[in-house]
């Protein structure tokens, strides 16, 4: 599997479209991200198509004013256009509850593609490290940047770890596990300062 023109032109576009956009709470720059989940997916064994769509996985979500699903395809391919939308929660528009879009999203995994398997895998990984990584620094300090508090952000990793587990027998998974894991006994550690 090599990476060629298709992939170099990706990572300009993504650098493009998040031009100015960092990680949340942090000033990491949000391509960051976007790399780190490329290299996942192409260490798993994905292919140009897959790391291509790992680098525009939350370009509409994110940039839907900048970028759409058939800008995505022109450039790109169908099939990338195909992941990058099975990857997003929203295209634009008024997006719906935390909850909700959530539980969609883990329902829609349930049953999605291989490719959009294994890019959803690395991005969630990733964030996942960067949670651990986090609240190692921050404890309890750090969902203070989500909108969904730290109950609903554990609910929705240990949901994504068990779903993404039955999906996939890729190393990203069991990865992820530990990761959740790790998370809530680092919690637990701390105790509940809400008392």
């Amino acid at each position: 599997m090599t990476v060629g023109p298709r992939f170099a032109d990706a990572v300009a576009y993504a650098a493009r479209l998040h031009d100015g956009q960092r990680r949340k709470a942090t000033a990491v720059p949000y391509l960051s991200h976007l790399l780190a989940v490329a290299s996942l997916v192409l260490e798993d064994g994905g292919d140009e198509d897959e790391a291509i769509a790992a680098l525009l996985h939350d370009a509409l979500e994110d940039q839907a004013a900048r970028t759409s699903p058939e800008e995505i395809g022109r450039r790109f391919g169908a099939t990338v256009a195909r992941i990058v939308l099975g990857c997003s929660e929203t295209t634009g528009g008024p997006r719906p509850p935390w909850h909700e879009r959530k539980r969609a999203g883990i329902e829609h995994l349930a049953t999605a593609e291989p490719d959009v398997v294994r890019v959803s895998l690395g991005d969630k990984l990733h964030n996942a490290r960067a949670l651990v990584s986090d609240y190692r620094r921050l404890g309890e300090g750090l969902w203070d940047r989500f909108n969904a508090g730290r109950d609903a952000q554990l609910w929705y990793y240990r949901s994504l770890a068990t779903v993404l587990a039955r999906r996939s027998d890729s190393p990203m998974a069991d990865e992820l596990t530990r990761l959740v894991a790790e998370l809530e006994r680092l919690v637990e550690a701390t105790g509940d300062p809400r008392g």
